[in-house]
């Protein structure tokens, strides 16, 4: 469901731009953006970093989109993003001490600290290389292509990079020792 709540404002994007065009759907992702910070606010009174940089992106990207009537900064907006992301991956450890794979999700696993870091790094290489990617499929086809691959590919590979990361996962889990007169 939070991956859904996460992709909600790219869906909308979608489902306006086949609608209406670039303009309406650009101001879409604006608003859905805003809307989805909001209600994140409202909901635990607090928001994450990330999240208000994506909606400071996507108000700047699009915002001179909608301003200056170019959908090319509309398609710089998601390697922006990936970029950033990949940064704060690559950064987190030296920053906190921890990768922020660990930050993440630490608290549901237990790992140990080399797996933790290939993680990280795979998550760097994967967001740097969608980056990248979007940027190829932005220049080299047309728009319909591009806002296609926006919402089918990018959601594609990730949902494949992330059950290959759970299989990966799944190999090296440390299960919690067992206290004494537990065994069922």
């Amino acid at each position: 469901m939070k991956m859904f709540f996460d992709f909600l404002p790219i869906l909308l994007f979608f489902a306006a731009y086949k609608w209406a065009g670039m303009y309406v759907a650009t101001a879409v992702a604006i608003v859905a953006t805003f809307a989805q910070v909001s209600f994140i606010w409202i909901r635990h009174r607090r928001v994450e970093k990330m999240q208000l940089v994506t909606l400071g992106v996507i108000v700047f990207f699009g915002g001179a989109t909608l301003l200056l009537h170019d959908p090319t900064y509309i398609k710089w907006k998601p390697t922006v993003i990936d970029w950033l992301f990949a940064a704060a991956f690559l950064g987190s450890r030296a920053l906190t001490g921890k990768s922020l794979v660990e930050h993440t999700m630490g608290h549901a696993l237990t790992l140990p600290t080399p797996v933790w870091s290939r993680l990280n790094f795979a998550w760097v290489l994967f967001m740097t290389a969608m980056g990248a990617l979007n940027l190829f499929v932005a220049y080299r086809f047309s728009t319909d292509i591009w806002v296609d691959f926006k919402l089918f590919g990018s959601l594609g590979l990730t949902l494949v990079f992330v059950f290959l990361q759970a299989l990966y996962l799944a190999r090296h889990v440390q299960q919690p020792a067992e206290e004494p007169g537990e065994s069922g």
